[in-house]
């Protein structure tokens, strides 16, 4: 059977993380397999489904690379259909109606609730014949499930699940007013999708049970099922905002690479020996799902960061730029022209061995386009204020004459003063990172000054003195 997988997220908020890692599970098994993922936009709750949430949805998964192979399904639209299956089920026996108000139904769960039995519908309408209905009650179709023996799941992840039939009761397929439930829709639009393996999150395992009955009932292939341990955060809690559990946008903002935040959430419950740097090619070619743990994974801002800033490294320079040219202009108000952009190619080899984030490289990157004179933080402020200015103005005489504006010269120049004026090479190096960038942290402050050339960089030294 081909393989073909599917992601299904209600269109009533953000592509959250946990989301965004079963679709990278679903999009890696059917990249895996040479097969098909598909999306779905399960928008049946029409109150709380946005046409926002469906945009946010699809530049999420757009952002991190994961395409899907199909025009989406919007579920609404298949109410029709799952309508159909439905009546089917009636027509065969395998369904009935339920004239139950919402009155009785309280009352049975209030009683069975005083009585410490599980809260379930009992099946009073399951055999009485129509005839009884009572008049201007409109009824739902419930399915006539199995009351003995076991519902058995042979899950990928979980491995054997049973239960007994006894303790599910007859589900809704249709309310009253004749929409399709979310188990009718999901099971109906599953099988015409050709879905074969359902891979989802663990806290839809008690579903898959009803869903595997409905499937019988039909007379459908049952699909594989693998369910995922959900993401908890690092106190071990289950993953909420405080923990970082934001909308893929939001760590596109925050500066990461989607290729590092693919590589973290794969590691999220999937392992590949002590491997931890994972490209997406290997990914493709490794991944399985015997790899996916059983266990909660914690989600850690840290070891994402330092994974952002691997793949950091390893990015061009030339992407990074246009990746920083818009932050830069936010945070300089100054547009990034074709000098600049040049520049910054110049420096980036040296930046971004610093950055975990782009928002850390876009920062770092900053002093290379502000105008002149630079404004200064309070630490650069105090250094040049302690004597590092008296310092600077003796150096500044050498920097001046000199016309061999090498990196390698000029630092050779700077030991040179250091050590007839009895000095530390550091006490000669943080004056003129002050002065140069504004701040007493930058990149190697010879090569910052090779790349801002001699002109600027002089201007700069004469700005502070």
């Amino acid at each position: 059977m081909p393989v073909v997988t599917r992601f299904a997220p209600s269109p009533t908020g953000f592509l959250h993380i946990g989301g965004a890692r079963t679709a990278l599970f679903n999009w890696l098994f059917a990249r895996h397999n040479g097969g098909k993922f598909l999306l779905r936009i399960e928008d049946t709750d029409r109150a709380r489904s946005t046409q926002a949430a469906v945009d946010a949805i699809f530049d999420g998964l757009q952002w991190l690379g994961l395409d899907w192979d199909a025009e989406p399904v919007f579920q609404f639209s298949r109410a029709a259909r799952h309508a159909e299956v439905a009546n089917q089920l009636l027509d065969e026996g395998k369904a009935y109606h339920c004239y139950c108000s919402p009155a009785e139904l309280e009352a049975m769960r209030a009683e069975q609730k005083a009585k410490g039995l599980p809260m379930r519908y009992d099946g009073r309408w399951r055999d009485k014949d129509p005839s009884e209905a009572p008049a201007g009650v409109p009824p739902v179709v419930r399915l006539k499930a199995p009351r003995s023996g076991e519902t058995v799941v042979q899950d990928k992840v979980q491995g054997e699940v049973r239960v007994a039939n006894e303790q599910l009761d007859d589900m809704v397929l249709l309310r009253a007013d004749g929409t399709p439930t979310y188990m009718l829709s999901v099971v109906v639009d599953d099988h015409d999708m050709s879905v074969s393996h359902v891979i989802r999150g663990d806290d839809h395992l008690t579903n898959t049970f009803r869903q595997i009955q409905l499937y019988r009932a039909c007379g459908w292939d049952i699909p594989e099922f693998a369910h995922i341990p959900l993401i908890h955060g690092p106190d071990g809690a289950k993953l909420s905002k405080r923990h970082g559990a934001l909308g893929a946008e939001a760590y596109r903002d925050m500066g990461y690479l989607p290729e590092a935040l693919r590589n973290y959430l794969l590691r999220l419950g999937w392992g590949h020996g002590d491997d931890e740097i994972i490209s997406t090619e290997q990914a493709m070619e490794w991944f399985d799902l015997a790899g996916i743990g059983r266990s909660p994974s914690r989600f850690d801002m840290v070891k994402l960061g330092n994974l952002n800033g691997h793949y950091l490294r390893q990015a061009s320079d030339e992407r990074l730029v246009e990746l920083i040219t818009p932050r830069l202009t936010a945070l300089t108000g100054q547009d990034v022209d074709p000098g600049h952009a040049d520049l910054l190619r110049q420096a980036m080899g040296g930046l971004k061995e610093r950055a975990k984030t782009l928002v850390e490289l876009t920062e770092s990157a900053a002093f290379y386009l502000r105008t002149r004179p630079l404004a200064l933080d309070d630490k650069a402020a105090k250094l040049l204020d302690a004597g590092g200015r008296d310092t600077l103005a003796r150096f500044a005489q050498i920097l001046a004459a000199q016309q061999n504006w090498r990196q390698d010269t000029l630092e050779e120049e700077a030991r040179r003063f250091a050590e007839e004026q009895g000095l530390k090479l550091g006490q000669i190096a943080q004056p003129l990172r002050a002065a140069l960038t504004g701040s007493t942290v930058s990149p190697p402050i010879f090569e910052v000054m090779r790349i801002l050339g001699r002109e600027e960089s002089l201007a700069r030294i004469k700005d502070v003195l």
